[in-house]
């Protein structure tokens, strides 16, 4: 138990890290095309960079520091597998930033109430938690060493 404590503990430091910068790159692309482009445009575009760019940097810390490596598995065949369960982690992220902008356009007291970046940093924060438990859970299962 105190191994699976500390293994999530490593793994909120990996993941705020890469929150952070999913989040600073998302958020300022979206800002960035929001005055270009229409707003779901704009917030498709801006996560799926910030997300793409933070999985390689989550790769990367994850296996050299959280998880233990499967010793009959390949860094080519658990790079590809580490990416297919983000690619579907980033699903998961878009589909709640387009449901969550959908929400927002349809809500007149929410338009009135927040601005579009605030609304978009609100909803990165609630899919970004969403997220992070199914990566803990998806890697747990699919990547590392059984004990």
């Amino acid at each position: 138990m105190k191994k699976l404590l500390e293994q999530i503990i490593k793994f909120g430091f990996v993941g705020v890290l890469c929150f952070l910068i999913d989040f600073a790159i998302s958020t300022g692309l979206f800002h960035l095309l929001n005055n270009i482009t229409s707003r779901n445009i704009a917030t498709a575009v801006g996560g799926f960079f910030g997300f793409t760019i933070s999985v390689v940097v989550n790769y990367i810390l994850s296996m050299k520091f959280v998880f233990e490596r499967k010793e009959d598995l390949s860094r080519k065949k658990e790079f590809v597998i580490f990416l297919i369960l983000s690619v579907i982690g980033l699903g998961i992220n878009e589909a709640i930033l387009l449901a969550c902008s959908a929400g927002y356009e349809a809500n007149a007291f929410l338009f009135e109430a927040f601005s579009d970046t605030v609304w978009f940093a609100v909803s990165k924060i609630a899919a970004t938690a969403i997220v992070m438990v199914y990566n803990f859970v998806s890697r747990k299962i699919f990547l590392e060493k059984k004990s």
